[in-house]
């Protein structure tokens, strides 16, 4: 019975503790990847990179081969990554270091990464098909995470898949610039967001916890209430979060 209780115990850890980890992931969009240094052995070398997430949840970036932090990849596929959330006080705010193996993407699945890093990242397109830039992924092997006082947790890797193909990512974000554009500052009021007046905001990104803007330089991600899994259900979360923000704000 004890040990029952234990076991359970632990597995709902677990599982909390990865959902920290996803919500700060996509929370991010940047980190300091460090890999093992080839010109000087033994040593670790930290570059900042950013990075979004494939569909399988993995990390991605977009990195050129002329870069040190590429060279050593290719010699020692292992690295971290330290992403961290936002906040005055950097020893208090949540941090992540990912580690894991780097691997290239696969050929067959550099277009569909390509498409949503360039959402993201929209001046990267350019270098990338201009210049020597390729699409690397890591695969975790183990998480370190701290959340604050008393949450600081070795962790197994839990990937969060997005339920949506490239395609039907794609459609919902662009029709929601083309017809709801006007609804994203409302999101991110009710998401406590801070917008200055006239910022351009577009959405980059939607997957089953929630839906990325892109507002100037910055990206924000914003969560769903739940869960979801196909089109229909996006639409009906995105429906009713605008109704409860539209709400908020006639109520203020």
């Amino acid at each position: 019975m004890l040990c029952d209780s234990l076991a359970n115990y632990f597995f709902v850890n677990l599982v909390m503790v990865n959902d920290d980890v996803q919500q700060l992931l996509r929370h991010s969009y940047q980190g300091v990847l460090s890999t093992h240094s080839v010109q000087l052995q033994g040593y670790p070398f930290g570059s900042v990179v950013p990075f979004c997430l494939d569909k399988q949840g993995r990390v991605v970036v977009l990195i050129s081969d002329l870069a040190q932090h590429t060279k050593n990849l290719k010699q020692d596929m292992r690295c971290s990554l330290l992403v961290f959330a936002e906040g005055d006080d950097i020893q208090a705010a949540a941090r992540l270091t990912l580690v894991g193996d780097a691997h290239p993407v696969e050929d067959a699945q550099i277009a569909d990464v390509a498409a949503r890093y360039y959402r993201f990242f929209p001046q990267s397109k350019d270098f990338h098909q201009v210049h020597d830039f390729s699409f690397w992924y890591i695969e975790p092997i183990k998480y370190r995470y701290i959340g604050g006082f008393g949450k600081i947790h070795w962790a197994e890797p839990l990937l969060v898949a997005n339920p949506f193909d490239a395609h039907t990512e794609a459609d919902m974000v662009q029709h929601m610039n083309q017809d709801h554009a006007d609804t994203f500052a409302l999101y991110c009021q009710q998401a406590n967001i801070k917008v200055p007046n006239n910022t351009p905001i577009t959405m980059t990104g939607i997957d089953g916890t929630g839906f990325y803007l892109k507002i100037d330089a910055k990206i924000a991600y914003i969560a769903f209430e739940h869960r979801v899994s196909t089109p229909q259900q996006v639409r009906e979360m995105l429906v009713a979060m605008i109704k409860s923000a539209r709400k908020s704000k006639v109520v203020e």
